[in-house]
């Protein structure tokens, strides 16, 4: 994973998540998130953020990024039941 995303480094979205999405992964790529490598797939990682976990691809060849998939973190879920 690179350091800092550079302005050249694309962020490649097949499943059409909005702007505002692509923005915030950029955003948190960028200030050095929790990254927690794939165990069984090379290159794949999620991206742990206050709200969302996305889940990526790091080409080897280009260092472009691939969001595949994002999901609700349970982080602030859990931070809510603590203070209930």
């Amino acid at each position: 994973m690179p350091a800092q995303l550079t302005a050249e480094t694309q962020i490649e979205n097949p499943r059409n998540y909005s702007e505002a999405t692509v923005l915030t992964l950029r955003d948190l790529l960028n200030s050095g998130p929790t990254i927690v490598p794939d165990p069984k797939r090379r290159g794949f990682c999620e991206v742990h953020g206050d709200t969302h976990i996305y889940y990526i691809h790091i080409s080897p060849v280009t260092g472009n990024i691939l969001l595949l998939a994002k999901w609700p973190s349970e982080a602030p879920q859990r931070n809510a039941d603590r203070t209930a």
